[in-house]
């Protein structure tokens, strides 16, 4: 896909257009992802009370026990969204998925430990750990460069 940018002073807002041959998967995707206006507020229950989570505080979103819950500095607090909806609220370039049952902050995350066989053990800045599924390794992998 190409990306090209003009600057035109008779814009003062953005506008994308998009160029193309055939309306594909790939295209109505992107001009729905564009259209949804970036990542969502989220919000966490924690000692009986409601709070608004910042994405870039969150280290781990984890399922357990039919509940998901969110990692933070502050604490661990319950959300009522399955993971599978918080994911496209998240922002893509900084959480990944690492299994069915959990998603991390990059941002968030000491190091990556890849000598285990056919899995990456990760270190979180929080001193958690936690593993890559096999299914998601090579995502992860290429997501690292590695």
């Amino acid at each position: 896909m190409e990306v090209e940018i003009k600057l035109d002073s008779n814009y003062p807002q953005p506008k994308l257009l998009i160029l193309t041959a055939a309306v594909t998967d790939e295209v109505r995707a992107l001009a729905e992802k564009l259209s949804e206006g970036g990542p969502q507020v989220l919000s966490g229950i924690r000692e009986g009370k409601v709070e608004v989570l910042d994405q870039t505080e969150l280290i781990r979103v984890y399922a357990a026990a039919g509940k998901v819950f969110a990692v933070t500095p502050k604490g661990e607090y319950t959300l009522h969204l399955r993971l599978y909806e918080l994911e496209p609220r998240l922002e893509p370039r900084s959480f990944v998925r690492i299994s069915n049952s959990e998603i991390i902050n990059l941002n968030q995350v000491d190091h990556f430990d890849m000598s285990f066989t056919g899995t990456i053990c990760v270190k979180l800045t929080n001193g958690q750990v936690s593993y890559v599924s096999r299914r998601y390794v090579p995502k992860v992998k290429k997501l690292l460069g590695v």
